[in-house]
């Protein structure tokens, strides 16, 4: 789809979820690229400035900051609300990971996780999508996993959040298509992000990709299917995963895979 046409389909304002550095500022990147106008959120004030004030400069495009929490989402309903502009495309990209035995888990991040994964990217899809039903036009971008494909130890609860965006993802592509509206849920594979470079110890695993190449792919293929798998080795990995092998087989590989992780 040509910039032009982005623009037209998904615009004139999109909203980026945990928006301020690593993958969320990959989006806004390539949206801004894109021609969008944009509305970024996240916890960190300082980091969201960074990240308008630099894509302000390149491209020339409009965008609205606000610094609020996802896990709070009675707060996220009222920027919302507030807003001004219309919203024809969300990606929810923000997320909270409790690494570690679920055993060592506390009850508060089990909790985070599930109003940040869960809760606030099922109601955000569905406050958003109402003008976009009656725009007859919008996308919805969310953001899922390979560890969501099977069973993750030392990532039980991350990855069980995100297979419940991913099974969100393909049920609305299919309800809102009528509408004109495209939903994507993009299982990613390990991006080079901070969050990413701080937890994991060892070399990079295989397949690893850039936080660009994972966004630019994702977009790249919005309305055009209900899930993608960003690079070649991710695909072939997922295909292997949950075509090819036994679910014990699968999670004992990713048992291996996330040892290292911390």
């Amino acid at each position: 789809m040509s910039k032009i046409n982005f623009k037209e389909k998904y615009g004139p304002y999109a909203l980026v979820a945990g928006g301020s550095k690593g993958l969320g500022a990959a989006f806004a990147e390539a949206l801004a690229k894109r021609g969008l106008n944009l509305i970024l959120t996240a916890r960190e004030k300082e980091g969201l400035e960074d990240t308008a004030n630099r894509l302000r400069g390149e491209y020339g495009i409009e965008i609205l900051t606000y610094a609020v929490d996802m896990a709070e989402f009675e707060k996220v309903k009222s920027v919302i609300k507030g807003l001004n502009v219309p919203v024809g495309l969300l990606v929810y990209n923000a997320a909270f990971a409790p690494i570690g035995l679920f055993e060592s888990t506390n009850e508060e991040d089990l909790s985070l996780a599930a109003a940040v994964n869960v809760k606030a990217p099922l109601l955000l899809s569905k406050l958003l999508s109402v003008p976009m039903i009656q725009n007859k036009r919008g996308g919805i971008v969310l953001m899922s996993s390979l560890a969501g494909a099977q069973g993750s130890p030392r990532l039980a609860s991350y990855a069980a959040t995100k297979a419940f965006n991913a099974v969100l993802a393909e049920g609305l592509w299919k309800e809102l298509k009528p509408h004109g509206i495209d939903v994507i849920g993009c299982c990613a594979g390990a991006i080079i992000t901070p969050g990413y470079q701080k937890a994991e110890k060892s070399k990079a695993a295989p397949g690893t990709m850039t936080a660009n190449e994972v966004a630019e792919n994702t977009l790249n293929a919005l309305g055009k299917r209900p899930i993608v798998i960003p690079g070649f080795v991710n695909k072939i990995a997922r295909f292997m995963l949950v075509r090819l092998l036994s679910k014990k087989a699968a999670i004992g590989i990713m048992s291996k895979n996330t040892g290292s992780i911390s």
